[in-house]
């Protein structure tokens, strides 16, 4: 194995490459802040088309993570890991152990969990070789599948979208887009076609479109990701890839709310001013899909999945504080849910500056 730490103006700690020839693996693990405890973040496992190209996918999911973990209140700083390669073809118990190791010379510094292209099962293996590791099974003492709690805090991001919009959080009758029926997606059509909603999906795997529909079928099914961004919505709900709201895609847009699962959604900085401009409500991807986060993190003191909805709740409450926060100061919510965040990250670790014994 071969390790290397890489710095750029990023504002990260540490970026470490990691790479094992025998197993094949190629992984960057980045550390964007620990000023509020051990950075904590999931490894996705994807195809990138160059090294660059993961490198900059892990720099922005990295720092993404620490504003997350910040607003979502716990005491855990932000980090990402990627695994370069195809998930199908290349991913063994091997290199995943091979992973494991590196994740453990770390030292806690970075704690990984699941995300795209990584599964429970996949977090066992890893922890075979390391003490940091969350998202494991419930045979294992883990959380399990972070996409359920993940999928009920974007269904409780919308409900506080609604009640800023129209001053009501019930989303019956309400028009709901989403885009990308993995994981956390497929959850979240179940929380919408219970509580009411009309929803309409879409997915690039056709496997995943049959199962939504098998399992809801008064889905209504469109196309592609274009279809949907040109239909006549109430909520947009990006739940695949980022980079989803581009400035061509939010011109197009007709849905009155953006609040979906996806990471990084904004295209590139000032997408948010374009949307505050045309009046449309973008509830913070960061923020909305942090249940995921908090239900791994409660691995951390032995998990408890009702204590970890009941922190998964109060995303309700928070959405609205950076909504009301917006309004007041005159700027979109993501600059304002930024400001939240930063200065809880900027109280607390000044705490740290008082010795204790």
């Amino acid at each position: 194995m071969t390790e290397g730490v890489f710095g750029r103006e990023s504002g990260h700690e540490q970026v470490v490459f990691c790479q094992d020839e025998h197993t094949g693996l190629k992984a960057i693990i980045a550390v964007h802040s620990t000023a509020l405890g051990p950075a904590l973040g999931g490894t996705r496992f994807h195809s990138y088309t160059s090294e660059r190209a993961a490198l900059d996918d892990v720099l922005a999911l990295s720092a993404g993570m620490t504003y997350k973990n910040a607003l979502a209140g716990l005491d855990l700083g932000g980090g990402k890991a990627v695994i370069l390669g195809d998930p199908a073809t290349v991913k063994s118990e091997a290199l995943l152990r091979a992973y494991g190791r590196f994740v453990q010379s770390l030292n806690g510094r970075y704690i990984t969990a699941c995300d795209v292209g990584t599964y429970v099962a996949d977090m066992d293996v890893i922890a075979r070789e390391s003490r940091f590791v969350t998202g494991r099974s419930p045979d294992e003492g883990g959380a399990g599948d972070s996409s359920v709690l993940t999928a009920y805090g974007v269904f409780q991001g919308m409900r506080a979208s609604a009640a800023h919009l129209w001053s009501s959080p019930d989303l019956r009758g309400r028009r709901v887009g989403v885009s990308g029926v993995g994981k956390v997606g497929h959850i979240l059509v179940g929380h919408l076609v219970e509580a009411g909603a009309e929803v309409v999906v879409t997915d690039v795997a056709d496997a995943a479109v049959e199962r939504t529909r098998a399992a809801y079928p008064s889905v209504e099914v469109v196309a592609d990701n274009a279809a949907l961004v040109d239909a006549d919505l109430d909520i947009y709900a990006p739940c695949a890839l980022g980079g989803a709201l581009s400035d061509a895609t939010v011109q197009r847009l007709r849905a009155a709310i953006v609040c979906g699962a996806a990471n990084n959604q904004l295209a590139h900085p000032g997408v948010e001013k374009v949307l505050d401009e045309r009046g449309i409500l973008f509830a913070p991807d960061y923020l909305v899909n942090s249940g995921g986060v908090i239900q791994v993190s409660e691995e951390l003191r032995g998990f408890d999945f009702d204590r970890a909805k009941r922190k998964v709740d109060s995303l309700y409450d928070t959405v609205g504080q950076v909504f009301a926060l917006a309004d007041e100061e005159g700027v979109p919510p993501v600059t304002a849910a930024d400001r939240l965040a930063e200065r809880r990250i900027a109280e607390v670790s000044r705490l740290r500056s008082i010795r204790v014994s």
